[in-house]
């Protein structure tokens, strides 16, 4: 379970580092996707688009 959380959460920094990049293919704009403000900053978490991109990235390591 741990493992899981630490990939989620990997995950979930790299999405944000990659995130002006990534909305040009409309990923960070899903349904599922959720933009709010908390003490002066905005928070992002790529809840669909982490899920879109990790089975793009299973299909992929699966084909090769």
């Amino acid at each position: 379970m741990l493992r899981w959380l630490i990939v989620v959460f990997l995950a979930l920094i790299i999405f944000s580092g990659l995130q002006k990049w990534l909305q040009k293919f409309g990923f960070g704009r899903l349904p599922g996707d959720f933009r709010f403000r908390l003490f002066g900053r905005e928070w992002f978490i790529p809840l669909t688009s982490t899920l879109l991109l990790s089975l793009l990235a299973a299909a992929i390591a699966r084909w090769i």
